[in-house]
């Protein structure tokens, strides 16, 4: 180490029974030099620190600034500084004093497995506790919960375990008294736990480890027939959206969630998109399909439409496929909303050569089938 200045050193030790002295001056400025003292120090080490109950010592060099860490067993919180040194000087000791290892009242747990310990174990839990703990985990991911160890006061002091990360969510375990509990399986990524203790009777308290285990999508809506699925997440708690295309209707709920639960499923049946029959239609333009498109009309459907339009606007039929097997089969048009209007046709199987036209803005349509052979019918309107 090389000195030169006007500003007196700091303390130096040695680390060794020997030290090298080397005074150096050039041919120009003088000074007035130095003086030093120095005097026999111990190199002995710094005591073994105390390792904390329920936790270990990383590092086994005890000599001037060795550095030892410390951890904890899985459970347990580590109070103090985790890391400390053997300081130099003419006494050795530690730059702070080992630190602790506990069983904290509650906290969070974001680790794919892990360990939650009743505050205090494995000595007993102290009296009126209220401890909450959260294990959080990815999206899709549940928990599997499994005891090591178990002792409350029966009746009186108790643990909660609930699926999701509100008080408010679904109690799946609730234990209290000396059996050692099953082990669970939660089926949300977000897991509450409860501990409760009265005023008297403190025991051991409890030791259950996590793990976290990949939870099953919902079932794929997919093919969806005759319409969309909005929504590419079918894991717990997302949701999907149905749409019909045009001239088709929605039948069931459009909306679904993936629920919560060992199985996967979502909270209702999927909906279909089905032709109705009959309907009161207020766009200005569309399509009408035949019951059932696109599989054959059935036997005895008797199906009637009324089509609004914007006042002062008439509506245009075309017929763009018509298989509609007469006589028993037919479509009525009525130029109206009642079946008294004049009646703009009855058509049957072909392409009528002049589509027909209303003169308001409203037409009454009509399709009933008594034959037993089925057919199909697509017949688009516009407002004009």
């Amino acid at each position: 180490m090389g000195i030169g200045s006007t500003t007196v050193p700091a303390l130096l030790n040695s680390t060794s029974n020997q030290l090298y002295l080397h005074f150096f001056s050039d041919i120009s400025v003088s000074a007035a030099g130095f003086r030093l003292e120095y005097k026999t120090v111990s190199l002995t080490s710094c005591p073994e620190p105390v390792v904390p109950m329920n936790g270990f010592k990383v590092g086994e060099r005890l000599q001037m600034n060795s550095v030892v860490s410390f951890q904890c067993d899985p459970g347990y919180t580590l109070q103090g500084v985790s890391h400390i040194s053997c300081m130099p000087g003419p006494v050795r000791r530690w730059n702070y004093p080992p630190p602790l290892c506990i069983a904290q009242c509650g906290g969070i747990r974001e680790e794919m497995e892990g360990t939650i310990l009743s505050p205090g174990f494995p000595g007993n839990y102290p009296s009126n506790s209220d401890c909450t703990w959260r294990i959080y985990l990815p999206v899709g991911y549940g928990a599997h919960v499994q005891f090591l160890n178990f002792s409350t006061e029966a009746n009186h002091d108790l643990l909660e375990i609930r699926n999701g990360p509100f008080d408010t969510s679904t109690v799946i375990g609730r234990f209290s008294g000396q059996d050692l509990p099953p082990s669970l399986l939660t089926t949300s990524h977000e897991t509450t736990i409860y501990f409760h203790s009265d005023h008297s009777q403190n025991k051991p308290g409890f030791r259950f480890d996590y793990q976290a285990y990949e939870l099953q999508e919902c079932p794929d809506p997919e093919p969806f027939h005759n319409g969309v699925v909005v929504g590419a997440g079918y894991n717990v708690g997302q949701s999907i959206s149905f749409e019909c295309y045009p001239g088709y209707q929605l039948m069931g709920h459009s909306i679904l969630t993936c629920q919560h639960g060992t199985t996967r499923n979502w909270d209702h049946q999927f909906p279909r998109c089905e032709v109705p029959c009959g309907g009161n239609i207020t766009s200005d333009n569309g399509t009408i399909f035949s019951p059932g498109y696109p599989e054959d009309y059935p036997t005895s459907a008797d199906c009637s439409w009324l089509i609004t339009v914007a006042h002062g606007l008439g509506i245009c039929l075309n017929f763009t496929l018509l298989q509609v097997h007469g006589p028993q089969d037919f479509i009525t048009v009525w130029d109206g909303p009642q079946e008294t209007a004049r009646k703009l046709g009855v058509f049957t199987e072909g392409e009528p050569n002049n589509p027909p036209s209303s003169t308001s803005n409203q037409v009454l349509i009509r399709f009933r089938s008594n034959s037993e052979k089925g057919g199909l019918f697509k017949i688009n309107y516009q407002g004009n």
